[in-house]
């Protein structure tokens, strides 16, 4: 391992702060993981709503779903499932293997398959990533909660 420090920082560093600094640098060699901690996991949706023209449709308490698995190497698993109760047309049951991005506290998918899941900014939140966005007269509201 090269000298990470040398000649006048070097004395300028207490005992102390020295071995701490080394510490941290040797905790982060090796395999870095693509994306931050805070994101990884498998999780569910805890609360999935659509308003339109005030009228509310609770998607989960229709029989709907959204799972979806965040690796560390960035990419999903799940799927997405909205009953034809809600949609007005048959059922939407789509997969959502893909990648995703952490940035500033804000999780974005990107999947195949043409769903609001990959045009939604979730925010990280605890346990949970929060999403809320309108898409024409459509409000989709969405926590997914890490199963543990």
């Amino acid at each position: 391992m090269p000298m990470l420090f040398h000649g006048t920082l070097a004395r300028r560093l207490s005992p102390v702060t020295l071995p701490l600094l080394a510490a941290l640098v040797l905790a982060n060699c090796g395999d870095d993981p693509v994306q931050p901690v805070a994101a990884r996991g498998a999780y569910t949706a805890t609360t999935f709503t659509g308003t339109s023209n005030g009228a509310t449709v609770d998607v989960l308490a229709a029989g709907g779903s959204l799972t979806i698995v965040l690796t560390p190497q960035g990419t999903t698993t799940g799927r997405l499932f909205i009953p034809g109760a809600v949609t007005g047309e048959g059922d939407f049951d789509l997969d959502l293997t893909g990648t995703y991005t952490q940035n500033d506290g804000i999780v974005e998918f990107s999947h195949t398959a043409d769903t609001f899941v990959r045009d939604m900014p979730f925010t990280v939140r605890g346990a949970t990533l929060v999403g809320d966005r309108t898409f024409a007269d459509i409000r989709i509201r969405v926590t997914l909660t890490r199963v543990p």
